[in-house]
């Protein structure tokens, strides 16, 4: 049987204050023996500086056998216990020599007790109970007392918990007593009030009903005051509104229509006989039709999609909601999660077509795809070699003294392979990561460009390539970290050694914009397609994969280049023919004394920025 709002509401009151009431019970219980505890460790602290105070006797060795007083303490003990304290002296090796309440010789051995344990190794300890010989629970404080001639001896109080339990028990008694009446009291209250409160709701529900079956006369006003007042008058409001709103329905239609229209996915409504009953502009463009088709063109002759048509006659054979993907297009392929969902009508059922471009998406997948299988193909190379030398090795060739230093150096070449492999890909991580620090100062862009040039003179002798600089004088200075630039500057150097021909050459230049200093490294070597210009930057991307992998590249030289370039807000860019060469241009802003001097005054420590410092 449903419970109505009067004792639901009821209900929920009471139940509100037994969680209330419970809480606070369960807290001002602990909070209580907590204090008790406290002040019961207070007091046998207290007895135990008077016990200390007064020193024990010193008597001969007890002899247990003929059960002697050990050290003479029951007269000593017996003082102490006059405080209402139990009072126990054991030695250190664990054995009770004297207690106030029961006979040393019947007590087992206290060495395990853990107030004794803390006692010995601290100077004093506390424990909360049970007790063994008086089969209670008690408050125990032990300190240790040295002896002048002998170990020490620990001096143990105790007081019983039963007296808090009894404290603890009737203030409980009082506190559920109260609750009680609280709860009686309240209970009616909000009994009463519920009431009310249910009558009123109840009649909001009653003229609901009425507004349902087309009865706009208004709920009388309670005068109240509060929120269920405000509830009739806006009730009121909504139906003497309701009848002009029908009106405008139609208006609202066409308003829906010009929403659809500007809308960037394509929609479209198909009707029961699968012909067109509207189509947005977005709908006609994807598609790449001539002109928008006609109200009431048959489907056919305007999808031709067999994805996209077959989810529309799903859809009107009774199926809710169908979702599909299509393509449009040849050359430059665009992708489409076309979702086709049912209208129910009562006379003619119709579907609508509503078409989201997700070709970034796609594209994105595609990328994630060949990154996977062009790392599993970069390192299955070297281990395949690694492990195909190491295993002839073993098997035999570690004693061919002529051919035993060729396999290990082949090794060694392709362990440092997968070590380039693997310094490239980390660093490539942190800079997508946004983790890469960077020192920006202001940097001259020809003592860079020489020091490059320099070392890429070296390796560009054993191929009788020339390799000079263009620099016109009084170049500004840049906003780089020098050691970044250096990389990408290098990287460039290298790939042009790499693919420009013996008796070749490379020229590095440079030169001055509005906000940027352009560097450009032109070569004379292979050139690069046309058509796969837009994709070396990616990462394992080759145009020549058997070449780069030939001389030891890893195929991810310009990727992080162009990360550390746009890092530095600068661009990366190539112009190349097949044939004639290659000439790879990067930009980095230059630098702004003003703007540092702003940045550097207000608190961030020189030179060290995480972007650079454009003019």
């Amino acid at each position: 049987m449903r419970l109505n709002l009067f004792w639901k509401l009821g209900f929920a009151f009471l139940a509100l204050l037994v969680l209330v009431l419970l809480p606070v019970d369960f807290y001002a219980e602990r909070t209580l023996r907590r204090e008790y505890q406290r002040s019961g460790f207070e007091r046998l602290a207290s007895i135990a500086r008077i016990a200390q105070a007064r020193p024990l006797p010193l008597l001969p060795p007890p002899s247990p056998e003929r059960g002697e007083d050990p050290y003479g303490l029951r007269g000593w003990v017996a003082q102490m216990a006059a405080g209402g304290a139990r009072v126990t002296v054991i030695a250190s090796s664990g054995q009770v020599l004297a207690d106030s309440e029961a006979d040393p010789r019947s007590m087992e051995n206290h060495s395990g007790r853990p107030e004794i344990q803390q006692a010995l190794a601290a100077g004093e300890g506390r424990s909360v109970r049970f007790s063994v010989t008086l089969q209670r629970d008690l408050l125990y404080y032990a300190v240790r007392q040295p002896m002048p001639a002998g170990p020490p001896l620990v001096l143990r109080f105790a007081l019983p918990v039963e007296a808090m339990d009894v404290v603890l028990w009737d203030f409980r008694k009082g506190l559920w007593l109260a609750s009680l009446v609280m709860l009686l009291v309240t209970g009616a209250a909000s009994l009463v009030i519920s009431r009310s409160f249910s009558q009123r709701v109840e009649r909001l529900r009653v003229f609901s009903r009425r507004v349902a079956e087309s009865d706009f006369r208004p709920i009388p006003a309670d005068r109240s005051g509060d929120a269920l007042e405000a509830l009739a008058v806006s009730m009121n409001e909504t139906a003497a509104r309701l009848d002009a709103s029908i009106r405008t329905l139609t208006e609202e239609r066409n308003l829906s229509a010009a929403i659809l229209g500007s809308m960037v996915e394509a929609v479209a409504v198909v009707n029961s006989a699968e012909r067109l009953v509207f189509a947005n502009p977005a709908f006609v463009e994807i598609l790449g039709l001539d002109m928008p088709p006609r109200a009431g063109s048959a489907l056919l002759e305007v999808v031709r999609q067999t994805e996209l048509l077959e989810a529309v006659r799903q859809v009107l054979r009774g199926e809710p909601t169908v979702r599909a993907e299509i393509m449009t297009g040849t050359v430059k392929p665009r992708y489409f999660a076309a979702t086709v969902a049912a209208v129910r009508a009562e006379r003619t059922p119709s579907a609508v077509v509503v078409l989201h471009d997700i070709t970034d998406l796609r594209r994105l997948e595609r990328v994630r795809r060949d990154f996977v299988a062009n790392v599993s193909h970069e390192f299955k190379t070297p281990l395949t070699a690694i492990q195909g030398f190491a295993e002839t090795l073993l098997a035999g060739a570690l004693d061919d003294p002529q051919n035993r230093k060729r396999f290990l150096g082949i090794i060694l070449e392709h362990a440092r392979r997968l070590a380039r492999l693997t310094d490239d890909l980390l660093e490539l991580s942190q800079i997508e990561a946004e983790r890469l620090k960077m020192e920006i100062h202001p940097l001259r862009i020809a003592e860079l460009v020489e020091d490059c040039v320099e070392t890429t003179r070296l390796r560009a002798a054993e191929k009788n390539i020339r390799v000079s600089a263009e620099l016109p004088p009084g170049l500004p200075e840049v906003a780089g970290d020098r050691r970044r630039l250096a990389e990408v500057l290098q990287n460039l150097l290298d790939n042009a050694v790499q693919y420009t021909q013996p008796d070749g050459q490379i020229v590095v230049q440079a030169r001055a914009a509005e906000r940027e200093v352009v560097v450009t490294v032109a070569d004379t070597g292979i050139g690069i397609p046309e058509a796969e210009q837009t994709r070396i930057f990616e990462r394992f991307y080759r145009v020549d994969a058997a070449r780069s992998r030939e001389v030891g590249g890893t195929g991810l030289g310009l990727a992080i280049a162009k990360h550390l370039v746009e890092a530095h807000g600068g661009r990366i860019w190539v112009e190349s023919q097949v044939g004639r060469g290659s000439q790879f241009h990067f930009s980095v802003p230059l630098f702004d004394a003003e703007r540092a001097a702003q940045r550097f005054s207000s608190g961030a420590p020189a030179g060290r920025a995480n972007g650079p410092l454009p003019s």
